[in-house]
């Protein structure tokens, strides 16, 4: 593995206001780069801005609600034109919906799959063909790994995280060659504000959690890589033993789910 030289880059960062996209971004200014950040909240964007011009004074922000998909796309080209170029972009930006599926409405799936799915690919399809035509680029998907196995409770939100994973897989394929590379994140349980957004149940989960500035120092660690997937922390057996007996799997989280709070 060579380490990411971060000097000098150009990386666009969404969901950059808060949790692991803030450690992020503040991460790679204080290594040199010059950081684009998107998210919806001003005033928490206007400080990690703040504290990223300390180091990277060129670094810039955009406010704009990632739901929003016809404008996605736009949004993806002023960061362009705004950062002169830009070398890596980061799909971070995520919502949950800790819902049963019993009580889903479509509204509430289409809503997690657009800022999870939709947002990342119009953003990567707005910004790739300037990357091959420059012969070099990267994108690095935040995914989950629950979006290589399901999670009680969180259906929409892994077939978001899933739709993810496709799409990096496929892209990785198709871009082989190009100069344009691709990296697929898989966290596990962050400590960030995810667990605790409105309009969601009570968590099932009770375990430790992963701090988001280890997370970052991860993301960081995997763009220097010749990998594809990066489990932080490395949860990949767990992941293993689902593929090994996928019945057993859904077995066994039918029965979690049961006996559930």
């Amino acid at each position: 593995m060579t380490s990411f030289q971060a000097a000098g880059k150009r990386v666009l960062v969404t969901g950059a206001s808060s949790g692991v996209g803030a450690a992020l971004a503040r991460r790679l200014a204080a290594a040199g780069a010059v950081v684009g950040l998107i998210a919806r909240r001003r005033d928490r964007l206007a400080q990690v801005l703040a504290d990223c011009r300390t180091t990277s004074p060129d670094s810039t922000m955009w406010v704009a609600d990632l739901a929003d998909t016809p404008t996605v796309g736009r949004l993806g080209l002023q960061a362009w034109h705004g950062l002169g170029g830009v070398d890596v972009l980061v799909n971070n930006a995520a919502i949950p919906k800790r819902r049963a599926v019993t009580a889903l409405k479509p509204d509430e799936v289409e809503a997690v799959m657009r800022v999870n799915f939709v947002a990342p690919m119009r953003l990567t399809l707005a910004l790739l063909p300037r990357m091959l035509a420059r012969r070099s680029g990267m994108i690095v998907n935040v995914s989950s790994v629950a979006g290589r196995l399901a999670v009680i409770h969180e259906s929409a939100y892994c077939a978001s995280k899933f739709a993810l994973c496709g799409w990096s897989e496929g892209l990785a394929v198709d871009l082989a060659g190009t100069g344009v590379s691709v990296k697929l994140i898989e966290p596990g349980p962050v400590d960030t504000e995810i667990w605790d957004r409105p309009d969601n149940d009570e968590p099932i989960y009770r375990g430790p959690k992963v701090a988001p500035d280890e997370v970052a120092e991860g993301i960081v660690a995997a763009m220097g890589s010749d990998r594809f997937e990066h489990y932080l922390p490395d949860l990949k057996p767990i992941v293993d033993v689902k593929n090994a007996d996928l019945d057993a799997f859904i077995a066994g989280a039918a029965n979690m789910a049961s006996n559930a709070p």
